[in-house]
């Protein structure tokens, strides 16, 4: 009967130790420990208007609130002088703030948010500046991959050459800076590619042209989901349903857009 107790007790005591081991992280063949890895550090690179705070036409704030709520650790990238230069110049001060992410937490890997010009930012850091190795998942938000009419048209209409802002001239469909990026195949490396657009975008015209045609992409349109989703080009990036489709890609889940959520995070 002792031996029965002692041997019971034995097995609680085993399965305390099993248990606490398993909360701590996985338990190696040897029996050695090895914590979970933490999730990568995740940088929200803005789109065109993002100046420094308070300047920024655009708000993110409510994005970066959101993810550091649930558990990320989260930097924001807003464009030098709002985005308005040569994407390739805006791409390589980029690739110096990875790097600044990387040194600061140790990771390994960032994952990427890219809203707009944000998204051919990161797409641009990846392809050529290296950004292959040190990136695991890219989402992107409304990202003109094909370009935009809408650039198109300021060419035709003679505004002034788009402004004579680079980042417009770069934005026009067929424009030498998209055939590079997206040459034969346009979704570089090993990066977990997702897109999420809306058909309500005014600003990504045709608004197909938000997504990557390779078979590695996976594009998301809103009203698939939520037909009755009022989001536009500006509001993806703070729309509760976009949301929860970031949190699903940046986790590797299937994306499920959650429709009932109210629309403002």
């Amino acid at each position: 009967m002792r031996a029965k107790v002692l041997t019971a007790t034995a097995v609680a005591v085993a399965c305390v130790i099993s248990a606490q081991a398993t909360a701590a992280g996985a338990v190696t063949a040897t029996g050695h420990t090895t914590a979970q890895a933490p999730r990568d550090p995740v940088i929200v690179v803005m789109g065109t208007g993002s100046f420094e705070s308070p300047l920024s036409i655009l708000d993110y704030n409510p994005l970066l609130d959101r993810l550091r709520a649930d558990g990320y650790r989260v930097y924001g990238y807003p464009l030098p002088g709002g985005g308005l230069g040569d994407m390739r110049q805006t791409s390589a001060s980029f690739a110096r703030f990875v790097d600044t992410v990387l040194a600061e937490t140790g990771a390994r890997r960032v994952d990427l948010v890219g809203h707009s010009q944000g998204g051919l930012i990161s797409r641009y850091y990846i392809k050529f500046l290296g950004g292959a190795h040190r990136v695991d998942s890219l989402v992107g938000l409304g990202v003109p991959h094909y370009g935009s009419t809408l650039a198109n048209l300021a060419m035709l209409f003679g505004l002034l050459n788009c402004l004579g802002f680079p980042f417009c001239q770069q934005s026009e469909t067929g424009s030498e800076f998209l055939r590079d990026l997206n040459g034969d195949d346009d979704t570089f490396g090993s990066v977990r590619y997702t897109n999420i657009a809306t058909t309500l975008d005014l600003i990504v015209l045709p608004y197909t042209n938000s997504f990557q045609r390779s078979p590695g992409a996976v594009n998301v349109t809103v009203q698939d989901q939520c037909p009755l989703r009022i989001v536009e080009h500006i509001t993806l990036a703070s729309d509760s349903a976009v949301y929860s489709g970031i949190v699903d890609a940046l986790e590797g889940r299937p994306i499920t857009l959650e429709c009932g959520l109210l629309p403002v995070l």
